[in-house]
């Protein structure tokens, strides 16, 4: 399929919710996470032609995965099934004092994807590419394709966006600080968490971010409820957070990107399309779910 506004790559994993401390041995709750499929979930509810490039394993979770993103109203066809290997999978303990997030996706079908995955981004025609750094930490051949489809020279005119999104459960920031500034300063589109920033590069301000990143023609730099900063060319615009009563964070950075792209997509100036990233994020930190259920309604229209 051809025309595609949006390609996202990356991994999505299994997700088993414990709603009880989950030493005590409750029962579990089976759903989905990954921060390129939330965000392409996100856009296919905000009315755009969105796919998801990945790989999961021939195993039930695998199909649980693709099955949830794909009546999402997202094209899957760009999702390979990696007979030798598991789809990636994660644990969330929510109770109080419990463990947290638990992974267990070394050695998992999308950690093995590499360049040649590329023709499977192409090959749909995108206006706009979507990554994130959390798929160069998981393999070498992952930060490869990374690599590869932020090079200009590859593909069609498509732009590429790149969300930093640092793991420290997958690297130290000592290792993937220089990887990650090297991957954002290819792309079109970044979006970086100030606290992020600073952890990563020593950039305290939004304006430290903008000073080691002078040639993205596109930097978002969030400060979580605080508001979020676009420096879009010589242009520089602030927007500030709604406040939001939290129920979960996950997710909620994954639909403040796909808000922003929207707004990009759609050619809104950048004070709308902070707007527009502000309402999508505010959706998902009110619910328990990963993913955008709904349309968020842009504050002012």
């Amino acid at each position: 399929m051809s025309g595609i506004d949006a390609v996202c790559v990356g991994e999505t994993m299994a997700v088993l919710t414990s709603p009880e401390a989950l030493a005590e041995g409750s029962r579990l709750s089976v759903g989905t996470g990954g921060a390129e499929s939330n965000t392409a979930v996100a856009l296919a509810r905000l009315g755009h032609r969105a796919a998801w490039v990945s790989r999961v394993g021939d195993d039930p979770f695998g199909r649980i995965v693709t099955g949830a993103v794909a009546r999402s109203g997202v094209d899957v066809r760009g999702v390979e099934v990696d007979p030798e290997h598991p789809t990636g999978l994660y644990v969330k303990d929510t109770a109080p004092g419990g463990a947290g997030v638990l992974y267990y996706r070394r050695g998992s079908a999308a950690s093995t994807m590499s360049a040649a995955d590329a023709e499977k981004v192409w090959s749909r025609g995108p206006r706009l590419v979507h990554l994130s750094g959390i798929t160069p930490a998981l393999s070498a051949r992952c930060a490869t394709l990374v690599e590869y489809l932020l090079d200009r020279r590859s593909g069609n005119g498509a732009l590429r966006s790149f969300d930093v999104n640092h793991r420290p459960a997958l690297w130290a920031a000592r290792e993937a600080g220089p990887v990650l500034l090297d991957l954002a300063r290819r792309a079109d589109v970044v979006f970086v968490g100030r606290d992020e920033a600073e952890r990563l590069w020593g950039t305290p301000a939004a304006e430290d971010v903008r000073a080691v990143l002078p040639e993205v023609p596109t930097l978002v730099v969030k400060d979580a409820a605080h508001g979020a900063t676009c420096f879009d060319g010589a242009e520089t615009v602030f927007v500030p957070a709604p406040p939001v009563e939290v129920v979960e964070e996950v997710g909620a950075g994954d639909a403040f990107a796909a808000g922003y792209l929207s707004g990009l997509l759609k050619g809104l100036p950048a004070d709308r399309r902070l707007a527009l990233g502000h309402a999508a994020a505010g959706e998902v930190l009110r619910s328990r779910g990963d993913t955008l259920e709904s349309v968020p309604r842009e504050p002012g229209l």
